[in-house]
């Protein structure tokens, strides 16, 4: 509710929240929610993960610009009036993130845009992350990929792209959005005029088997689906010679043999499943 308890107080006039449920065990959220109006309500029956449960709000939505925010953020009563007139601005705006701030930290940058891919290992970079906020990226910049924690999109870009790909439950679902976003031909951003501040979530646990299937399944995919034949054939001999042995060795040493498991699993998966298929759950 401490999300709800900020969005109340901001200052844009215009605007609409829709709360989705993601197959909670109660209905604490839904009666806590009564008696708010601008907030609409929805429940799954299951957990859908990030993109499934934040596709279902999209169904409810009526506005022009679809922000999309975690549940575990806290915005400032400004924040929207500066990101709205810069959107506002733009000829081809495709996804859009603002400053992201730690909660418990909320002088220490979150994230402030990142890097692009790696072509061989699959990851990217933060830009900011740790740094004391002195203002240093309090500007406008482009970016490859947004932050699902908050994420702005215009409906017309729904529209030519798509929702957003549910079936990789966990990770890289937003950086899978925000590629086919550029590959549509529009721009992503980074917005360092507006933050909001962010609760990191620790639910998966730190290297829990169920993270680590999650990460090196969907890298492999998002690769399979978004890159060519040459970018794929650099990532399988990077996978198969670097990354499999080296973290199959890593867990074996430290006794964590369900991670390792979990590791051998996401990456068989790749090699049996077409990239078209509808990925299974852990």
């Amino acid at each position: 509710m401490a999300l709800v308890e900020s969005l109340e107080q901001i200052t844009y006039p215009n605007w609409e929240c829709i709360v989705v449920d993601n197959a909670s065990e109660n209905d604490e959220l839904e009666k806590a929610l009564i008696g708010h109006e601008r907030f609409k309500f929805i429940k799954s029956p299951e957990n859908l993960g990030f993109a499934g449960g934040n596709n279902l709000g999209l169904d409810l939505c009526d506005g022009d610009y679809i922000f999309l925010i975690n549940n575990d953020t806290e915005v400032p009563k400004d924040f929207l009036e500066p990101i709205i007139e810069f959107a506002e601005a733009q000829t081809n705006l495709g996804a859009l993130s603002p400053k992201i701030r730690y909660f418990d930290k909320p002088d220490t940058i979150q994230y402030a845009g990142c890097t692009e891919m790696s072509k061989a290992s699959i990851r990217n970079s933060g830009i900011g992350d740790g740094e004391i906020d002195q203002g240093q990226y309090d500007k406008a910049y482009p970016v490859p990929f947004c932050h699902g924690a908050a994420l702005m999109v215009h409906r017309k870009v729904i529209e030519k792209v798509g929702l957003m790909r549910d079936d990789y439950f966990l990770y890289y679902e937003e950086l899978d959005w925000c590629e086919r976003i550029r590959q549509a031909g529009f721009q992503n951003w980074y917005f360092g005029k507006a933050h909001i501040l962010h609760k990191e979530s620790v639910s998966t646990g730190r290297n829990s088997p169920l993270k680590v299937y999650y990460l090196t399944r969907n890298r492999l995919l998002f690769a399979r689906r978004n890159y060519p034949a040459g970018t794929r054939f650099i990532n399988y001999l990077y996978y198969t010679f670097v990354a499999l042995p080296k973290n199959l060795l890593s867990f074996g040493l430290k006794g964590e043999f369900k991670q390792a498991h979990a590791f051998w699993r996401a990456y068989i998966y790749n090699l049996t499943h077409k990239a078209s298929d509808s990925a299974d759950r852990y």
